[in-house]
């Protein structure tokens, strides 16, 4: 499916469902809206299937992998080589996100989009479109078509992981330098300074985030992207994993699949999909506010209020594999709960 296509696809959620679901939660023995954000994720979900007639969903975890050149710039802790090395250990379940997926009840599908070497194992997905991109600070990170061509690579595994019946998502990436292209395009996409959108990622000294800081001012200055092109953003000072998570936001809506945003990362790359096609947002539930400066900023532009807020910022998908059992026990209260007219309990009404 291209790009154009899914857009196309990209129909609004009903309204009519929504209405539906909540009609079911008011009927349950309960006090109204007691359950909170629990109660509005499956009206959500409701919307997004069409039909307030639920079960738990088959779980799946899609891990953009990719580098970035931008590294060149010492803006970061460690090197390009622990992209790999975690890719790898995905596709062998022992990274972080594998060991949380196995106890939410979720698969983990590891996508080389960009690693700068081969990698190695059954479980990856091999997609790589080039080995890593270039450094935004003496160019475009990659070319538009580049940009594209991952996009698209995240809507085709997503439509290959709805025939296999997976009927919620979870975005994770992968990539050293990653928090450096996601401030970047934080700072264009939401107007601000890069100084304020520009956290530490995985423990910079302070020496290090004033090197991260003017590299993505340079980068910009550089580029010149534009705001009002989510697309020349992306290509310019963005990175392979976020065009391919970028991709699956795109592609849960285009597919009526929900899909989970984890952290900053998988924040931004749901940005830039609802830049593209503002339907997806529709198909976005949030997950936690990552320690990312940014973090609530983004959840702030997408208009979405999270479950956790838990300090985590590992990334891998970790965040939105943390909440999967929360909507499982939402689901099982609005799937199996009795109503007040089972139990002959006068129900509740509004009160002023």
């Amino acid at each position: 499916m291209t790009l154009e296509d899914a857009i196309k696809k990209a129909a609004p959620s009903s309204r009519q469902a929504y209405r539906a679901a909540q009609r079911r939660w008011d009927s349950i023995a309960k006090p109204l809206g007691s359950l909170g954000l629990l109660e509005s994720v499956v009206c959500r979900l409701a919307a997004i299937k069409g039909s307030s007639d639920l079960e738990v969903p088959k779980k799946g975890v899609v891990v953009m992998c990719a580098d970035n050149g931008v590294v060149e710039e010492e803006v970061t802790q460690t090197g390009q080589e622990v992209t790999a090395i975690v890719t790898e250990n995905m596709s062998k379940g022992m990274s972080s996100v594998c060991k949380m997926s196995k106890v939410a009840g979720a698969d983990v599908f590891p996508v080389d989009i960009g690693v700068y070497r081969q990698v190695h194992g059954d479980r990856i997905i091999q997609k790589n479109i080039r080995r890593s991109t270039a450094n935004m600070t003496k160019g475009p990170a990659m070319t538009r078509q580049e940009a594209i061509k991952a996009i698209e690579t995240g809507i085709e595994i997503v439509s290959g992981l709805k025939e296999k019946g997976y009927g919620l998502l979870a975005t994770g990436e992968m990539g050293i330098g990653n928090t450096t292209s996601s401030s970047a395009i934080a700072a264009v996409l939401l107007d601000r300074e890069p100084s304020v959108v520009t956290g530490r990622g995985s423990g910079l000294s302070s020496e290090g985030l004033a090197r991260k800081i003017k590299a993505i001012e340079k980068a910009i200055e550089i580029n010149k992207p534009n705001p009002a092109d989510a697309l020349d953003v992306l290509s310019k000072v963005g990175g392979l994993d976020i065009a391919g998570l970028a991709g699956v936001f795109i592609g849960g809506a285009a597919c009526k699949i929900p899909v989970l945003v984890d952290g900053f990362i998988s924040g931004i790359s749901a940005l830039v999909a609802v830049r593209l096609c503002p339907n997806v947002k529709d198909y976005i539930l949030a997950s936690h506010i990552s320690g990312e400066p940014a973090g609530d900023m983004v959840l702030e532009a997408l208009e979405l209020e999270p479950f956790l807020n838990a300090r985590m910022r590992l990334g891998e998908g970790t965040g939105a594999v943390a909440v999967m059992p929360i909507i499982d026990m939402a689901l099982a209260v609005y799937c199996g709960m009795s109503t007040f007219d089972e139990v002959n309990i006068e129900a509740y009404t509004p009160q002023e």
